[in-house]
């Protein structure tokens, strides 16, 4: 009652007051709003390669890099760290901030060393908050160009006549060229002699050079030479023909069962921010549409496979449980 009895001069600077304190709340509102949605990122991101420079994780990293800096308005840079099959870069994201400032470009490496390592220094299934898949696709079979050998099949019957006598070359012990050739001998039933190089470009040489017969490589590292008729290539490794390789029987037609298949993944740090989780999946899912990115994909002989991360979580959980039996069976160790 007081309130109305106020003079008309009084009650219009009470007005004029309130309605200033709702447009000033609302501005903050909203303004906290813009504010909450520009706080990620408000900096640079490093995407870590556990590889060295100048490889195809290396080159599809950078590629990614460059379309998500588009989509995130934010430089984006690689850092480089190889060693210990992985684990040295794997290792230095587990310890980051997880803020999503920090991500790193995982491999089939990742799906296979918590079996092939006695003691990593982190939990592989408790470290890292799943962004997205990235791409997969397959590894080749190939000879030099001079081998006896036109197929599968006549590979196959070779090692059954000379168990052991076949050579097939790795980048070392618990690769995917390693783990391809086991899987290779476990479903053929045949014996292969092992030869572990310290790297996929010295395994090549030597198989150029004729010292070993066989090697299982990324489509990235074997498709020059491949178009340049150093080698020959005899089979895929993926489940399903690859696009990129049309021409080129899958393992599978011969050994139903087979597969292997190269695939790029992107982690962030355990207890990264849902939002910041989303925010990171929609960007790669843009990214991975952009020509340029698409192009280097193509060269790689892989194929995109973007997906939500439960997805990446999915897909690596089924790849770990497969691997651990094959590593398990044939007892292999890491180098």
């Amino acid at each position: 009652m007081r309130l109305l009895q106020m003079p008309v001069v009084q009650m219009s600077l009470l007005r004029s007051l309130l309605s200033g304190v709702l447009t000033l709340s609302l501005s903050v509102g909203l303004f906290g709003v813009n504010v909450a949605r520009a706080a990620y990122p408000d900096k640079l991101i490093r995407l870590v390669v556990p590889f060295a420079p100048g490889g195809g994780t290396d080159q599809t990293s950078r590629a990614l890099a460059a379309g998500l800096a588009k989509e995130l308005g934010q430089t984006v840079v690689i850092e480089n760290k190889p060693g210990a099959g992985t684990v040295i870069g794997m290792d230095s994201v587990a310890r980051s901030a997880p803020d999503g400032y920090t991500l790193v470009m995982a491999t089939f490496a990742h799906a296979v060393n918590s079996t092939l390592q006695a003691k990593l220094p982190y939990d592989s299934a408790k470290a890292f908050t799943p962004i997205a898949l990235i791409a997969r696709g397959p590894n080749v079979l190939v000879v030099r160009a001079d081998s006896p050998f036109q197929s599968v099949q006549e590979i196959i019957a070779a090692a059954r006549a000379k168990p052991g006598a076949l050579t097939y070359a790795s980048q070392g012990n618990g690769t995917s060229a390693h783990l391809a050739g086991e899987l290779f001998q476990n479903l053929a039933k045949i014996e292969f002699t092992h030869i572990p190089y310290r790297g996929a470009s010295l395994a090549m040489t030597d198989l150029l050079g004729g010292q070993v017969d066989l090697f299982i490589g990324t489509a990235a590292g074997v498709a020059p030479l491949i178009g340049s008729a150093k080698l020959r290539a005899l089979a895929v490794t993926s489940p399903m023909p690859s696009v990129a390789f049309a021409a080129i029987p899958t393992l599978a037609a011969t050994l139903p069962g087979y597969a292997v298949e190269s695939w790029y993944g992107v982690y962030a740090p355990a207890g990264t921010p849902v939002p910041v989780v989303e925010v990171l999946n929609r960007a790669i899912s843009q990214a991975v549409k952009s020509p340029e990115f698409i192009k280097k994909i193509e060269q790689e002989g892989l194929t995109i496979a973007v997906g939500k991360p439960a997805e990446l979580e999915q897909y690596v959980q089924a790849e770990q449980a497969r691997w651990k039996q094959i590593i398990l069976e044939n007892k292999i160790q890491s180098q």
